[in-house]
């Protein structure tokens, strides 16, 4: 029988980073068209739900019921790609002039977190799939220039609609890690040329029960 380690090199995993940010538009349930998110900076998961709510009977705990699970979050960045003015409320005319206050139109989102160890800082990665989210109204600081000038940072809350997953109970945040055993790199590699685009196809974001689907394509 093999006794238990602690701190081996390969083992001392860690995640940082943020990075190939895409933005679906959805048609008709589909997420389709992703264009490149330029400038993340970070994008924060703020879940919440999931309360513990204790019945009692018969002078004890009868049952623990748990409240359903909300997933909400922020998208930080500099930039953000033109296409996302819709989801932010604004609407174009024909000639430019940008209108606010408008419908938000729900997007869906997707991006990556790198994934290392002591041995190896790049292992892998973690990719994130977001559905059904909508940005809230948020604030927008202009600042004049001075001799220690920052750039200008964008900031959007964002709340999530669950989408169905066959089998389990809906939800609006899947992930797939790279350096997990169970994921084939040839099924890994079906689901990024769907997400990113191969030439062949437009970039996609694929509902979960394609992207297990996908995974298994190997």
């Amino acid at each position: 029988m093999v006794a238990l380690t602690w701190d081996e090199l390969d083992q001392r995993y860690f995640e940082l980073g943020v990075d190939h940010g895409v933005l679906y538009k959805p048609v008709a349930g589909v997420y389709t068209t992703g264009v490149s998110w330029n400038g993340l900076t970070a994008v924060t998961e703020s879940p919440s739900g999931a309360e513990s709510n204790k019945q009692y009977a018969d002078n004890i705990v009868y049952v623990d019921l748990f409240s359903s699970e909300e997933f909400a979050g922020t998208i930080e960045c500099f930039a953000f790609p033109r296409e996302f003015l819709q989801h932010d409320g604004v609407v174009k005319t024909a000639n430019g002039m940008q209108i606010g206050m408008q419908s938000r139109v729900p997007f869906g989102f997707s991006w990556r977190n790198l994934k290392g160890n002591a041995e190896n800082e790049d292992e892998g990665y973690i990719l994130n799939l977001a559905y059904g989210l909508k940005a809230s109204p948020s604030e927008k600081s202009n600042a004049t220039k001075t001799d220690s000038t920052e750039l200008k940072a964008f900031s959007f809350a964002v709340s999530a609609t669950p989408v169905s997953v066959a089998g389990y109970k809906p939800t609006a945040i899947i992930r797939v890690d790279s350096t997990d055993p169970d994921v084939d790199p040839a099924g890994l590699q079906a689901l990024e040329d769907a997400l990113y685009g191969n030439g062949a196809s437009p970039a996609r974001l694929p509902l979960p029960d394609e992207v297990d689907t996908l995974l298994a394509a190997a």
